[in-house]
């Protein structure tokens, strides 16, 4: 079922161009590496060309531990995305919880 409302997902997004081409996480094709090519070639460019580079890093990495569900599925509906899928996700979501196990001890917590 999640391939399924996935491809749904995915050939909205290609369709209505909701992606930006300069996106790589979350994106067929591309991944951090093709991100950090793109990004090594405009900083070497920048610096051949003489201009400044700053650079700031950010880490990402728990952002979707705790993503409002509610402004997830508002952002589905603002994409278009027809109501069937918009449902089929709303339910998959709704009442999860995020489990974690370290040393035999659980950690859950609701999302």
């Amino acid at each position: 079922m999640e391939q399924l409302i996935l491809g749904v997902i995915n050939k909205h997004v290609e369709e209505k161009k909701v992606i930006r081409s300069g996106q790589h996480g979350f994106t067929r094709g591309k991944s951090w590496l093709t991100n950090l090519i793109a990004f090594y070639d405009d900083m070497t460019s920048w610096v051949d060309e003489g201009r400044a580079a700053d650079v700031l890093y950010l880490d990402f990495s728990k952002a979707f531990d705790t993503v409002s569900h509610n402004i997830l599925i508002s952002k589905l509906r603002k994409c278009e995305l027809d109501e069937w899928t918009v449902s089929c996700v709303e339910n998959w979501l709704n009442g999860r919880a995020q489990r974690v196990v370290i040393s035999s001890t659980s950690l859950v917590g609701g999302l």
